[in-house]
């Protein structure tokens, strides 16, 4: 969607006498209910989120206080092109500042304040790691520029670990992008494959992650609540503590029609007749379903139990093949889960230990930016980050809030000799400590400034599980009239997971589709076919073969300009 493409829409006809529901109240729904009401003319007292917790955003989490200590289960790694989230934020009016957009201050933000990593690795208990190269060895290039090449069909349900020699995964690319991305050795090969070709121009800055751009706090108070407030302020109704048991869909021939909605609202059950002049929207699968939360005295515990989002999706998808295949993401929690921790400290002694490795101070509302700092020969290959200050809008000036996190729970500590997941607050800050080169005998003074809140989440990469076309449903399916899915468990081309892109972007193709407008989403950022961004990556890499570098510029462009009346030029 350029410029050109930045149309009012004209009124749907019959719009005012329609209904949308929308099941979970992550970024995908409020962003679906957002452009229901700019693109589509929809009331917002027409639509209706519903929520099965007490509150909104999903896995956009962030709340808590300096007493009982905060807690954020995860983090966002945003870059400028992110064109569908950037589209829905420049509309969003800022919480803080009148006439101003959410958009307005983010990009403010980050032009005063731009993301640098001074340091990205430590190793052998605090040792900064100043070499800001891949590692990568020609056959490891090789393999790269193949996969850039090949078809996603021709590599099925093929992993990572599959496709690559065992050199590729002790170079640090591989050590960057496992902890940018969460990625595991058993994730899915196109899924990698859509990140290189997604993010390509990112590629120079991976050892500093130059080019990202990040929130003014937590993602909680500077992107959900701005954009709920304005839903609010639109006439959208919030329903929590209300499940979705089912959805009654009618599948005649290729039509499929939902006529009805179960739910249980706050202990009673209820239904809500549907017609074909409803639209309902799915959020299928969750990353943040059953997590569970641990303290400084207690670990968190591993919820395999019932999950009521992915059950719903298990339910619809049984009516009809073109709604997914769920058990391909959330059969194998072993394969799915990882462990995060959120620090809250008090005084000036983990301040100063941050400080000292993220090579900048921690002032409030001063710079701070600086991506994760990730511990190389940790066991649990531990990543920690201190953002920006405050994190929090109630947080103290003589407070700094930190986040952790590990891709390996299940193995015992370098220094608590037992697995992550066992490890209350205190042992895993004690690990941290260690790897920061803290003695034993000096870690209480710092134990006795912070509240570790630690949290099990059992399918925070089950959208990365390997998986073929038809795992995950269309974001309208062949033949749906009022039902389209949303979020990470959708499947858009050529886009990534993981990403609050890929949900807003969910969001925009689905009210666009089932209300036919004439309208498109912005195109995904095409820079795998910007010979410059091509060229720079080669140069990171430090390819020395000419001839396989000209071979991926002539296939990109050739794809490129393929039935164009360029083509014979090539």
């Amino acid at each position: 969607m350029g410029t050109y493409q930045r149309v009012h829409t004209r009124k749907p006809q019959g719009i005012e006498n329609k209904r949308a529901f929308l099941i979970g109240s992550g970024i995908a729904s409020m962003a679906a209910a957002h452009y229901l009401i700019r693109d589509g003319h929809m009331q917002g007292s027409q639509i209706t989120i519903m929520e099965q917790d007490g509150i909104s955003g999903g896995a956009m989490d962030g709340a808590g206080n300096p007493d009982d200590g905060f807690v954020a289960r995860g983090g966002r790694e945003m870059e400028e092109h992110y064109e569908c989230l950037w589209d829905l934020y420049g509309d969003i009016p800022s919480i803080e500042e009148a006439e101003r957009t959410v958009l307005d201050e983010f990009k403010e933000l980050n032009d005063i304040d731009p993301n640098y990593s001074n340091v990205r690795v430590i190793f052998n208990r605090g040792e900064k790691q100043r070499n800001r190269e891949l590692g990568l060895h020609e056959k490891n290039t090789q393999e790269l520029i193949k996969l850039l090449l090949t078809k996603e069909e021709d590599l099925g349900t093929m992993s990572v670990a599959e496709y690559f020699d065992a050199s590729f995964f002790e170079t640090d690319m591989w050590l960057y992008w496992r902890s940018m991305f969460a990625f595991e050795t058993w994730h899915s090969l196109v899924e990698m494959k859509r990140y290189m070709h997604r993010f390509i121009h990112l590629m120079p800055g991976m050892s500093t992650m130059r080019g990202l751009v990040f929130t003014k706090y937590n993602q909680y108070d500077s992107l959900i609540l701005p954009l709920k407030k304005h839903l609010e302020s639109k006439g959208v109704k919030f329903l929590f503590n209300t499940t979705v048991n089912d959805l009654d869909i009618d599948v005649l021939g290729e039509k499929k029609v939902v006529k009805a909605i179960h739910i249980t609202q706050n202990g009673r059950d209820e239904s809500i007749e549907t017609s074909e002049d409803d639209l309902v929207f799915f959020t299928n699968g969750s990353m943040t379903e059953n997590s569970s939360l641990g303290s400084m005295d207690e670990p968190p515990v591993l919820n395999r139990g019932e999950a009521a989002v992915w059950n719903l999706w298990k339910k619809v998808a049984k009516k009809d093949a073109a709604f997914g295949r769920p058990e391909v993401f959330c059969s194998d929690i072993d394969k799915t889960k990882w462990e995060s921790f959120t620090i809250t400290a008090k005084g000036k002694k983990f301040r100063k230990l941050m400080e000292h490795f993220a090579e900048r101070e921690f002032l409030p509302h001063r710079k701070g930016t600086g991506g994760i700092i990730t511990i190389k020969d940790s066991s649990w290959l531990m990543s920690v980050t201190a953002n920006r200050q405050p994190q929090f809008k109630n947080q103290p000036e003589d407070v700094i809030v930190a986040w952790a996190y590990a891709l390996f729970p299940d193995k015992k500590g370098d220094f608590i000799k037992k697995p992550m997941s066992e490890c209350s607050g205190e042992e895993l800050f004690k690990e941290l400590l260690y790897h920061m080169g803290i003695e034993e005998d000096d870690m209480q003074a710092y134990i006795d400034e912070v509240i570790v809140i630690p949290a099990m989440m059992p399918y925070i990469t089950s959208q990365f599980m390997p998986r073929v076309q038809g795992d995950r449903p269309d974001v309208v399916p062949k033949g749906s009239v009022n039902l389209a899915f949303l979020g990470q468990f959708a499947e858009i081309e050529g886009d990534c997971v993981f990403t609050v892109e890929y949900s807003v972007r969910s969001a925009m193709m689905a009210v666009y589709t089932l209300l036919k407008l004439d309208k498109q989403p912005p195109e995904i950022y095409p820079s795998q076919y910007d010979i410059r961004a091509l060229a720079a990556a080669s140069k990171t890499m430090k390819s020395d073969d000419e001839g396989i570098l000209k071979k991926a510029i002539e296939t990109i462009v050739k794809k490129k300009l393929e039935h164009t009346t360029l083509e014979d030029l090539l």
